[in-house]
This record gives structure tokens, sequence and C-alpha cells, in this order.
């Protein structure tokens, strides 16, 4: 069973961690470059997307994961994370930077405000049970490269979107106590 690192740099790190144990998953919180090499695979958990970039840039991480990611770490990103793991921000900060480990366009904070946020029954291709899905302050996936898998939407807007060995989500799994979405993850490359 490989290691899978958390990004614990910003947003619900421990409760990732949580899901992944219950999974029986050995994890390692990532903080810094040396964490990183203790891990086969990451997750980059919610937050706020400009913030967790800005702490990729002073904690030393990003170049590694970059670095990681282009040599075929798999990888779950949820709501920021999947900003973070696109290859386009739209409406982000000039300074923000993203992984591009998957051909997306993501638009932070799409469904608008904190009253904005909202919870559904999602169905998720290749989950054989629908799952609670919440959306806070989520973005939305505007562009989906061809080479890439939409296995969930919302309104004809993809939020659950796969290739090879990176997922993304544009809610919070991590908020109910159901781990299939990481089962499924880690089941690709497992």
């Amino acid at each position: 069973m490989p290691t899978i690192g958390v990004l614990a740099l910003q947003g619900a790190f421990g409760l990732h961690t949580t899901m992944l144990g219950s999974l029986g998953v050995d994890t390692v919180e990532v903080r810094r470059p040396h964490d990183l090499a203790q891990v086969d695979a990451l997750v980059i958990p919610g937050g706020e997307s400009s913030t967790i970039s800005m702490l990729l840039e002073r904690s030393g991480l990003f170049e590694p994961i970059a670095a990681r990611l282009d040599g075929g770490m798999a990888a779950l990103g949820t709501c920021a994370g999947a900003i973070l793991l696109g290859a386009e921000i739209l409406d982000g900060r000039d300074d923000q930077r993203c992984f591009s480990a998957l051909d997306i366009s993501v638009r932070r904070n799409a469904y608008g405000r904190q009253v904005d946020s909202f919870e559904c029954r999602l169905d998720v291709a290749g989950i054989d049970h629908p799952m609670q899905a919440s959306f806070i302050r989520a973005p939305i996936i505007e562009r989906v490269g061809p080479d890439v898998e939409v296995a969930a939407e919302v309104d004809g807007q993809a939020v659950v979107c796969m290739h090879g060995p990176i997922t993304v989500a544009t809610f919070h799994p991590e908020l109910n106590d159901d781990p299939s979405l990481h089962a499924a993850w880690l089941a690709n490359f497992i």
C-alpha cells in the first residue's frame, strides 16, 4: 500500500488524513520538501487557492511537487486543490501559479459567496452509489481538455474530472463520512 501525502499548509487537510486512515492508508502531512520525499501520491485539499499557492512558494514545495507531478505522481485535488492541479486559473491573482497536471480551466469561487454554498447528491462514474457533495465557495471547471474524463456533473458543469493518476473534484468529499471518491482515486494507481 502506498504512503499518501496530504498537503498540510491550509484547509481541511486533517479530514483528508482521517478519511484515508479509514481506508487503511498510511499518510504523511506534507509541509516541507523532505515530507514530500516520503510519499507516493498527494492529496491537495480545499482552502483558499491563492493563499495555498503563496504558501507552496514560501515553503519551497511548489517546484518539488511540480517535478513529482511531471514524473507521474498521482494526486487528488479537492476544491482549491482542483484549481491548483488545473492548467489554467480563471480570475486568479496575477502571481498565482498552478501545476498544469490536468488539462482543465477552473474559475475560482464561481458558484458565488459563502451564502451560495450548497450540498447535493452526486452520481460519480465508478462509484456505485450517489455521494453527498458539499460545494463551499466552489470553483467551476469551465474547460475540459480532450483527454480528460468528466466523471460527474452538476447542471451541465464538470465537477469531477480525471486523467491517469490525477483526479479533481470541485467539492469537499472529506466533509462527509463517505470515502468513496478517495477509494476510487486510490484504485487508479494501487
